[in-house]
C-alpha cells in the first residue's frame, strides 16, 4: 500500500497526540498533520499534501460538518473519516451529505482505525461495527420509522447485497461471498442507490439502518 499523509482534526490535544503516536508506528503512514479545529485545518490544508483526514464533529470556531464541506470543495479527492462520540448520531446524515466516507467511534481500537483508514484510502466506505450497533440501538429506542421504499420493492438478491454492503464489504468481497461476478454486484449496488435515492454507499448504510431494512449482527 502507498504511504499516506494523514490529518488529525480534533480539539482535544491529548486525544490527537495519543492517536498520532499510535499511527506513527504504522509502515503505511508517511506524515501526520494536526489541527485543533475546522478553521485551523482549512487554513493550513493548502500547505499540506493530505490523503486521509480523521475529523471530529463538534469543535470550536468551525465544526467538522462545515470543515468537511469546505475541504472537499477545495480538494474533492480528499478522503474524510468521521471521529464520533456516542450520541453524535444526529450529525451523521449531515456528515454524509457533506461527503464523509468513513465513520468510527473514538473509543474504537487502533486496529479498527487502521482498517478504516486503509479502506477509505482505497476508495471504499467504512463504518465501524461499534458505531453500527450504536446507531441500530438508538433507532430501536426511538419511535419506529417506516421505510420510504418498502422491502418488497427490493429483490431478495438486492436485500442480500444490502446486508453485505452494511457490513462494510467491497464489491469484490461481496462477489466472492455470493459466488457472483463483481460486475453483477456493481449493477445491484447501483440499483440500490437508485431505488433508495441515496447518493453514495455511506448514505445507503444509514438509510438501511434507519428504516430497519437490515439487522446488524
Amino acid at each position: 500500500m502507498q504511504k499516506l499523509n494523514l490529518y488529525l482534526v480534533d480539539d482535544h490535544k491529548l486525544f490527537r497526540e495519543g492517536l498520532k503516536l499510535l499511527l506513527s508506528t504504522q509502515d503505511f503512514v508517511k506524515h501526520i498533520y494536526e489541527a485543533s479545529n475546522g478553521r485551523e485545518f482549512i487554513e493550513n490544508l493548502p500547505l499540506t499534501e493530505c490523503d486521509v483526514v480523521l475529523m471530529d464533529i463538534e469543535m470550536p470556531e468551525m465544526n467538522g460538518i462545515e470543515a468537511t464541506r469546505e475541504a472537499l470543495h477545495l480538494h474533492p479527492e480528499l478522503k474524510i473519516i468521521v471521529l464520533s462520540m456516542y450520541g453524535d448520531e444526529q450529525y451523521y446524515y449531515q456528515m454524509i451529505d457533506a461527503g464523509a466516507k468513513g465513520f468510527m467511534l473514538k473509543n474504537t481500537g487502533i486496529e479498527n482505525v487502521i482498517k478504516g483508514i486503509q479502506k477509505v484510502a482505497a476508495g471504499e466506505n467504512f463504518f465501524s461495527e461499534e458505531l453500527l450497533f450504536n446507531i441500530l440501538n438508538n433507532m430501536r429506542d426511538n419511535s419506529k420509522t417506516t421505510a420510504d421504499v418498502p422491502d418488497n420493492e427490493l429483490s431478495d438478491r438486492e436485500m442480500e447485497i444490502l446486508y453485505h454492503v452494511c457490513k462494510g464489504e467491497s464489491n469484490q468481497e461481496i462477489a466472492e461471498a455470493l459466488f457472483i461476478s463483481k460486475r453483477t454486484v456493481d449493477k445491484h449496488r447501483a440499483n440500490l442507490l437508485s431505488k433508495t435515492g441515496c447518493r453514495n454507499t455511506a448514505a445507503l448504510v444509514m438509510y438501511a439502518i434507519k428504516n430497519k431494512m437490515i439487522e446488524v449482527n
